[in-house]
């Protein structure tokens, strides 16, 4: 994939069909290291599915042969100087993270992480998400729940209301960043 928003896309996905209830996903630089989190309250797998996630051969859909979303994350990581994990628990849920050396020139750019995150909405606005962003010692924090309770009746996947998130995230994103991601 052409840019990390996109990877981060497809394991949210993944944590969507898992049935999760609550994403969490982490965006973090610091010390030249830009850290990438996806926390899901899903499913979970089982340590013999756990072991197979990151080999391209192996996918648990019945509607493709492959699954490249997961190992082309991790070699997109690894690629870059950084590092790849995957932990779950069967019942309890996923966490994928994966680091990337930032001025690596192997390093994908961050790209469109509002898009991203209002696609998300739009994907199943019934599901909490939350999306931590830091660099350096600033940062900020977007839970989906929080602005639900502030719309009340509004529902939170009309175009307004998505199109205003985007633009607080983007706002965000080049206050703390400076756009350099």
């Amino acid at each position: 994939m052409r840019e990390l928003a996109l990877n981060i896309l497809d394991i949210v996905e993944n944590s969507v069909k898992a049935k999760s209830t609550e994403i969490i996903i982490g965006i973090k630089v610091l010390d030249n290291i830009l850290t990438i989190s996806i926390k899901d309250n899903g499913c979970g797998m089982n340590s013999e599915v756990l072991q197979k996630i990151v080999d391209p051969y192996f996918t648990s859909r019945s509607t493709r042969k492959v699954g490249l979303g997961v190992p082309l994350f991790k070699m997109a990581s690894e690629n870059s100087g950084g590092n790849f994990s995957i932990t779950s628990t069967e019942g309890v849920g996923t966490e994928v993270k994966a680091t990337f050396v930032v001025d690596n020139i192997d390093r994908p750019p961050l790209g469109d992480i509002a898009s991203t995150f209002s696609d998300l909405i739009y994907l199943d606005s019934s599901i909490r998400y939350i999306l931590n962003f830091s660099v350096g010692t600033n940062s900020f924090t977007v839970d989906t729940n929080e602005i639900k309770n502030k719309l009340q009746e509004v529902p939170i996947d009309e175009y307004e209301v998505i199109k205003f998130i985007e633009s607080m995230i983007n706002e965000n994103i080049m206050e703390i960043s400076g756009g350099y991601l």
